[in-house]
């Protein structure tokens, strides 16, 4: 069992049984805490940034990646000349941007280098407060178990980016849906991990005990239940996006005048058709939205009924709020065939819906 210490309690005191112990008492779990919290808005910066590269197609302007050495733009007109030149080898430039010129060409690089750039300012902003804290003896073995975690997470997250960049490098200048949606779900992955990891440090959770284990057992299975709705919902946008299948149905909530459209199974075998069918996978979209919708309408009614001291209501309608603005966004970036800005907005209100349920589940934790 792994422990926080709690600010109340002398050194002889018992300690408050939570996930994460240290040798300090309540200031560096405050300052911990707080930093989490700050790198997990820095992951909402990079879900934003990657977001706009892929709707203003400047994903594919890098065409190399170098982790180490890859800080500085390119310096002077011969280092731009010689980066442009690579970028005509691309099939986007070749099938896409074949009259795209150096400047124009300017445009779409800066956008992606910040994207790339800002994930090394995150690597930096993790792993040196992180030997400060193991300096300051803050840091036992379970707390530097979960930052390694989150420190191998953040590499993999940046090799598969390029993995995902690589697909559009060959033949098709599209990446590949699966390796966006792999590329996204991690990131909200991490973002998730440090989220519940800065809810702990803080002491941002109502455990329930006694004899309100049993009443609170179900708007816990509810709250789970919002979180694994959420994820799925995500993870068909990440197909909906990789396949561009907001730019076709742009009504709602008919599909080409039916609520069940034609063509959801023309792909065979069967299984593609859930992530390489346009209809099905916009039509799967939709059915996910509306699914998750009712769920956390139903998780916050019963969180209404609940009336104790001991339940952190404030989380759930917040969770509600941003049900509502996300079907809203929705709605507007599919009838308006995807702009740059509902969209991006849509993507970014669907971390913040994750983020929201995750201290949900957190606050009526079993």
């Amino acid at each position: 069992m792994i422990r926080v210490y709690s600010q109340t309690m002398t050194l002889s005191s018992k300690v408050i049984p939570m996930n994460i112990q240290l040798k300090s008492l309540q200031y560096p779990n405050r300052v911990m805490g707080i930093w989490l919290l700050i790198l997990c808005s820095m992951v909402v910066i990079m879900v934003l940034l990657g977001g706009l590269a892929r709707l203003t197609h400047s994903g594919l302007s890098m065409v190399d990646w170098r982790p180490i050495t890859g800080w500085l733009p390119p310096l002077g007109q011969q280092e731009w000349s010689l980066i442009f030149e690579l970028y005509k080898n691309t099939p986007e430039f070749q099938k896409v941007n074949y009259g795209m010129n150096i400047d124009d060409f300017k445009g779409i690089f800066w956008l992606e280098y910040i994207h790339r750039l800002w994930g090394r300012i995150m690597g930096l902003f993790l792993v040196i407060p992180s030997f400060f804290f193991w300096a300051k003896g803050w840091l036992n073995f379970a707390i530097a178990r979960h930052l390694v975690v989150i420190f191998l997470f953040g590499g993999l997250q940046g090799a598969l980016g390029w993995w995902m960049v690589k697909s559009g490098l060959i033949d098709n200048p599209d990446v590949s849906q699966y390796r966006l949606t792999a590329h996204l779900l991690l990131a909200v992955t991490i973002h998730g991990y440090m989220f519940w990891l800065a809810l702990t440090f803080l002491g941002l959770n109502g455990k329930i005990l006694g004899n309100e284990l049993i009443k609170f057992r179900f708007l816990y299975f509810l709250a789970l239940s919002s979180c694994i709705g959420i994820l799925l919902m995500m993870f068909s946008g990440g197909f909906v996006a990789g396949l561009d299948a907001g730019m076709i149905y742009n009504t709602f909530p008919l599909m080409d005048g039916k609520i069940i459209p034609d063509g959801l199974w023309t792909l065979k075998p069967w299984h593609l058709n859930f992530f390489e069918n346009i209809t099905m996978v916009q039509f799967n979209h939709r059915i996910l939205g509306v699914t998750c919708s009712i769920l956390i309408f139903a998780t916050w009614l019963v969180a209404q009924r609940n009336r104790s001291s001991k339940l952190r209501r404030h989380p759930f309608n917040i969770l509600l709020v941003l049900i509502i603005l996300q079907v809203s966004l929705g709605v507007v970036t599919l009838v308006m065939s995807v702009p740059v800005f509902w969209a991006s907005f849509h993507q970014i209100n669907a971390l913040l819906l994750f983020t929201c349920a995750l201290w949900c589940l957190r606050s009526v934790k079993v």
